[in-house]
């Protein structure tokens, strides 16, 4: 006899009912989220505890918003999310899917089925559905010059299932472009390298692409200039200890030699000299700096430190005594912008635009959160079609069409999967006679994907 000792406060559910669970929450899951499916998709309204409210249609957001208490939906939610997290898009197709693979194989289990039976079948469709893909793939040849117009069409795809079609239509340029500014060849392409910064301004059709970076920060002194064109830039990542009057000399002498530096490579041309530091520069340093015309920005995040030194050429020198000319960067126009009491500093018309920036806007925060959710997808879309150089729009239809009119024929069994149920006295038959004949042959067990396990489960433990 077998003992079980369980807390006396568990709930366990035995056999049909956690199947009868799991099928539920999975269609519960499906109901919830196959109306946010496509361009034609509803948008959900998500309220918080404090009053907070989020409206989006992006399957990630709700998911990882959305209080899920039970626990086949968390495992289905976190699959999705996985999903997302990997391709940058599919997470609402991923859930319906798995939703209606559970739909399906309760049909079949209520007439009977065992569902190992089904779980084979799933398995057999799994590997026919990824040969059939090998065959359907359309190539993207990349080549010196990629294939705009097949990146467009993949980019639209996915923002059109998030954004009104004018919206989508413009942001498909603007998506193709920032992939095709970080991509360098024989190289992975690096996302991190398109920053998107948002501005609550304007309207949502003023989105645009900046080839170079926006700070969210500006000068720091009121004489400086807000706008200069043909600038030297000289990046600093030196940080700054705490002063004292002892050593009020020896800075005024490193600000006299970035001067000196700014008149050498400025002197009698209209060029202009920016010096962005890392950490932070003093009132007496930045009164010297803008007497000289010079403009400073102080307390520069790291990561825009990496991406100016990518976009504008030159290096990040640690001390004043390495200063020489080759150490500057370069760009057309930087100029600053004020909105309310938040500083922009805008670095465009670059010389190497190896990193770039999206700018975002529109008059309210959920505009601007759709935007970033649909931007997000249509970058990682772009990416993975120009670095697996192929697509495969309408994919699923013709998967079904394969799978019912080819792949169906060819099975054997009671349904489009093959018989091995635990137990199965056809199967022992069958194994049986294979040996008699002389044939060597047994059963090939495979991991189920989370349809499958789920399926598989007879207890449920809380």
């Amino acid at each position: 006899m077998s003992l079980r000792v369980l807390n006396p406060n568990a709930e366990v559910l035995n056999k049909s009912a956690a199947l009868n669970m799991n099928i539920n929450a999975a269609k519960g899951l499906q109901d919830v989220l196959k109306t946010n499916l496509g361009p034609k998709g509803t948008i959900k309204m998500l309220v918080g505890g404090a009053g907070d409210i989020k409206l989006t249609k992006d399957g990630n957001t709700l998911l990882k918003d959305m209080q899920i208490q039970n626990p086949t939906a968390i495992m289905i939610a976190r699959t999705a999310v996985a999903q997302d997290d990997i391709s940058g898009d599919g997470t609402t197709s991923t859930v319906i899917f798995i939703g209606e693979l559970m739909k399906q194989a309760e049909r079949c289990i209520d007439e009977g089925m065992h569902p190992r039976v089904v779980v084979d079948g799933f398995e057999i469709a799994k590997k026919a559905t990824l040969e059939f893909l090998e065959k359907f793939k359309t190539p993207v040849v990349m080549g010196d010059g990629p294939d705009r117009e097949m990146l467009k069409m993949v980019a639209r795809t996915t923002l059109r299932t998030k954004l009104y079609e004018s919206l989508a239509d413009q942001l498909t340029d603007i998506v193709v472009n920032a992939v095709l500014c970080v991509n360098k060849p024989e190289e992975a392409i690096d996302l991190f390298m398109v920053e998107i910064m948002h501005m609550r301004h304007k309207f949502d059709v003023d989105t645009r692409l900046v080839e170079g970076l926006v700070l969210d920060h500006g000068s720091r002194h009121p004489d400086m200039k807000r706008r200069a064109e043909n600038c030297f830039f000289y990046s600093n990542a030196e940080q700054r200890e705490a002063m004292v009057v002892a050593e009020r000399r020896s800075v005024d002498e490193r600000v006299r030699k970035i001067i000196a530096l700014k008149n050498k490579v400025c002197e009698g041309t209209e060029d202009n000299f920016v010096i962005i530091n890392q950490k932070g520069i003093d009132p007496p340093s930045l009164d010297l700096l803008a007497r000289a015309g010079i403009v400073a920005l102080r307390r520069a995040k790291r990561r825009n430190m990496e991406r100016l030194v990518m976009a504008c050429g030159g290096e990040a020198v640690n001390s004043v005594e390495d200063l020489t000319p080759d150490c500057l960067g370069w760009a057309g126009l930087v100029y600053e912008h004020v909105l309310g009491e938040e500083k922009y500093t805008f670095v465009e018309n670059v010389k190497h635009p190896n990193s770039c920036t999206i700018l975002i806007k529109g008059p309210n925060d959920h505009t601007i959160a759709q935007i970033k959710d649909a931007v997000r997808d249509g970058l990682r879309a772009v990416k993975n079609t120009i670095e697996d150089e192929a697509g495969a729009g309408a994919f699923e239809v013709a998967a079904r069409q394969y799978l019912v009119n080819d792949v169906k024929k060819t099975v054997k069994g009671s349904w489009p999967g093959i018989i091995s149920g635990l137990g199965s006295q056809d199967v022992i038959i069958s194994l049986t006679g294979e040996h008699d004949n002389g044939n060597v042959v047994g059963l090939i067990y495979t991991e189920p994907v989370i349809a499958s396990q789920l399926l598989l489960v007879d207890e449920v433990i809380v």
